[in-house]
C-alpha cells in the first residue's frame, strides 16, 4: 500500500518516514573522517511509520476479512452479500442461515462464516458509533436446574418485552446426549406465543459436547442477533452446576432462576453458580408455592450477603416472580433496566465486555488447538495405542500424555 493512499484513507494520522542505506560505501572520506574505505553507493530503502496505535487495530481490523475474501469463490461471495443484506434489514430466515452457517464444523465454511462475522462486526461497531458508543443490545443469559420453568418464564417475558417494541432473540441451549449425541430442541415447542410473534426470534442450538452450558458458537451467535436489530439477547442455558456458567462471560447480566423448593441458603452457597449471578429470581410463586417461595427469598437475601461484592455499583437482588400468572415480570425487567442504566454510567458494562472479548478468544484457541493435536499426522495414530495402554494399566496417565505431547512437539 503507498503512502499517498494510506494518508487519503487515515488522514488524521502522523507518519514518519526513515530511509536505510543498503551496502552503502562513501564517495568522499573527507565528509565522514571516522570512515574508511570509501566506495560507490549500492541503493537504499524507505520505511514509513505510523506512530498512531489506532491505525494499527484499525489496519488489522480491515487486513484480515480482505485477505480472507480474496481466497471466496464468486458463489461464496453472493452468499456473503446476500446474507449481510438480509440480516441488517431485519429478515429472519437469512439471520436463521448466518447462525446455521457460523454453526458448521466443515472447514469452508467456516472461512465463510468468519468474513460474514467480520462484516457484521464493522456494521455492528458503525452502528455503535451512532448511538454514542453505548451498547445497541441488552445481553441477558438466564439459566437454572430443570424443573425452574425457564421456557415459561422467558415466554411470559418475551411477550412482554414485545408488547413494549422491544426486539428480542432467544437463544435456547439443549444439551446434547453422550450416547447418541442428539439434542431434542424442544424449548421451542414450549414457547408456542413466543414463536409467532414477528418481533420475537428463537434459535434452539445444541451443546454438541461443549462444557459450560453454551454452544461454542453462541457468543458470535449473540452478534449477528444484535446485527439483525434485536435489542435484546436472552440466552437459556443448560442446568446448574459449578461449570455451567460460561454465560456468565458472554452477557450484559446474568440471572439465576430457581424453583421453590431450591434447597436452604447454604445448598445456594455451595452452588458456584451464585457467585455469578447478578439477580435470583424466585419462579412459580402462585398458589400454595407462595409461602414456600417466599421462605427461600428470605434464605437467599440472607446468603447473597456472605458473598464477595463483584460491582462497586449494584448489588444482586432476589425477587419472587410468577411466569404462570405474569405477577412480579413487570418490576423484575425495571430491576433489569437498573442494572443497566448504573453499570453503563460507571463504565462497568463496557470494561465488562471487552473482558469477556479476550475470554472467549482464548477459549477458542484452547478448543481450535485441540482439535489439531487430535488430527496431526504425529499423534492421530499413536492415541488410539496409547489409550489401551493406559486402560490396561501399563502406562500412567500423565506418561502417556508427555509421549503425545513429545510426539506432537516432533512432529511440528
Amino acid at each position: 500500500m503507498k503512502i499517498p493512499c494510506l494518508l487519503l484513507r487515515f488522514p488524521r494520522c502522523y507518519f514518519s518516514r526513515r530511509t536505510y542505506f543498503m551496502n552503502f560505501r562513501f564517495t568522499s572520506p573527507a565528509d565522514f573522517p571516522g570512515l574508511e574505505s570509501p566506495g560507490p553507493a549500492h541503493h537504499c530503502r524507505t520505511k514509513w511509520i505510523c506512530s498512531s496505535n489506532a491505525l494499527r487495530r484499525e489496519l488489522c481490523q480491515q487486513a484480515a476479512p480482505e485477505l480472507q475474501a480474496e481466497e471466496l469463490s464468486d458463489q461464496e461471495q453472493r452468499l456473503i452479500d446476500r446474507l449481510y443484506q438480509g440480516l441488517i434489514q431485519g429478515h429472519r430466515a437469512c439471520l436463521a442461515e448466518s447462525i446455521t452457517l457460523i454453526e458448521s464444523t466443515q472447514s469452508r465454511k467456516k472461512k465463510v462464516a468468519q468474513v460474514l462475522l467480520q462484516k457484521v462486526l464493522s456494521y455492528h461497531r458503525e452502528q455503535e458509533k451512532l448511538n454514542q458508543g453505548k451498547p445497541l443490545a441488552f445481553r441477558v443469559g438466564l439459566s437454572g436446574p430443570p424443573g425452574a420453568g425457564k421456557s415459561t418464564f422467558i415466554e411470559c417475558f418475551g411477550k412482554m418485552l414485545t408488547e413494549r417494541n422491544h426486539k428480542v432473540a432467544v437463544l435456547a441451549v439443549d444439551p446434547s446426549s453422550s450416547t447418541s449425541g442428539g439434542s431434542l430442541l424442544g424449548d421451542k415447542t414450549r414457547m408456542t406465543e413466543l414463536s409467532r410473534d414477528m418481533n420475537a426470534y428463537i434459535r434452539p442450538s445444541p451443546t454438541s459436547g461443549t462444557l459450560g452450558g453454551v454452544t461454542r458458537t453462541t457468543n458470535e451467535a449473540i452478534l449477528l442477533c444484535e446485527g439483525g436489530g434485536y435489542d435484546v439477547v436472552l440466552v437459556e442455558t443448560v442446568g446448574v452446576g459449578q461449570s455451567e456458567f460460561a454465560v456468565a462471560d458472554m452477557v450484559d447480566m446474568f440471572i439465576l432462576l430457581l424453583p421453590p423448593a431450591g434447597g436452604d441458603e447454604l445448598q445456594g452457597i455451595k452452588r458456584g453458580i451464585i457467585e455469578v449471578a447478578d439477580l435470583v429470581a424466585i419462579n412459580k410463586a402462585d398458589g400454595d408455592l407462595v409461602v414456600p417461595a417466599r421462605r427461600i427469598q428470605a434464605e437467599y437475601v440472607s446468603a447473597m450477603k456472605l458473598l464477595r461484592k463483584r460491582s462497586k455499583v449494584w448489588r444482586p437482588k432476589v425477587m419472587r416472580v410468577s411466569a404462570k400468572t405474569g405477577e412480579g415480570v413487570s418490576e423484575l425487567w425495571d430491576k433489569m433496566a437498573e442494572f443497566r442504566e448504573l453499570t453503563l454510567g460507571s463504565g462497568e458494562l463496557l470494561a465488562r465486555r471487552r473482558r469477556q472479548q479476550k475470554v472467549w478468544m482464548w477459549n477458542l484457541i484452547q478448543e481450535n488447538v485441540l482439535q489439531h493435536f487430535r488430527t496431526h499426522l504425529a499423534v492421530k495414530d499413536k492415541i488410539p495405542l496409547l489409550e489401551e495402554k493406559v486402560l490396561a494399566g501399563v502406562l500412567s496417565p500423565g506418561l502417556a500424555a508427555d509421549l503425545l505431547l513429545k510426539a506432537f512437539k516432533d512432529g511440528l
